[in-house]
C-alpha cells in the first residue's frame, strides 16, 4: 500500500524489513555478488583459527538490507544521503531486522526532506548497524504496511 508523503511526520516509522536467517548460502552468494571473498565470512576453519566460533556476515550485507529498507519505502532516486556505522558482527543463522524512523523533516531548496535514523538489530537486541539517511518526500509516495 502507498500513501502520500504529506502524511509522513516526525516519529513515522518505516515498515521493518525482516531479512530472514543469514545462512552459509547467503554468505556465499553475497561474497560472489560483492567480490568480497574474505574467508572470515565463508570459511569456518579460518574463522575458528582466529578465535571465533564460526563465520559471520559481511557488514556490507547488513548495509544492503538497510538500503533495501529505504528503497522499499521510497524510490532510489529520492535518497539524498545514506551512511552507517558498524557496531557488531552478525553471526551465521542470525535473523536481522532493518528499521527506520523519521527524526526530522525540513524544506531544502524547495524539496521536503525526511531525516531517518536507521538500524539493523538481531532478535537478542544486538544492534549491528546504525545510520542515518535523508530522503526527498516531495512528489513521492511511500510504502506503508
Amino acid at each position: 500500500m502507498t500513501t502520500g508523503t504529506a502524511d509522513i511526520t516526525v516519529g513515522s516509522e518505516l515498515p521493518p524489513l525482516a531479512a530472514g536467517p543469514i545462512t552459509r548460502t547467503t554468505l556465499a552468494l553475497f561474497a560472489g555478488a560483492s567480490g568480497d571473498h574474505n574467508p572470515m565470512h565463508i570459511d569456518t576453519d579460518v574463522a575458528r583459527s582466529a578465535g571465533l566460533g564460526d563465520v559471520f556476515a559481511h557488514g556490507m550485507l547488513s548495509m544492503a538490507y538497510l538500503g533495501r529498507l529505504l528503497t522499499d519505502w521510497v524510490a532510489p532516486e529520492a535518497i539524498r544521503t545514506y551512511g552507517v556505522r558498524f557496531g557488531a558482527v552478525t553471526p551465521v543463522l542470525a535473523e536481522p531486522t532493518a528499521t527506520g524512523k523519521v527524526v526530522a523533516i525540513e524544506d531544502v531548496r524547495g524539496e521536503r526532506h525526511a531525516t531517518l535514523d536507521i538500524a539493523v538489530t538481531l532478535p537478542d537486541g544486538t544492534v549491528t548497524l546504525t545510520g542515518t539517511a535523508v530522503v526527498a518526500l516531495t512528489g513521492s509516495t511511500v510504502t506503508t504496511l
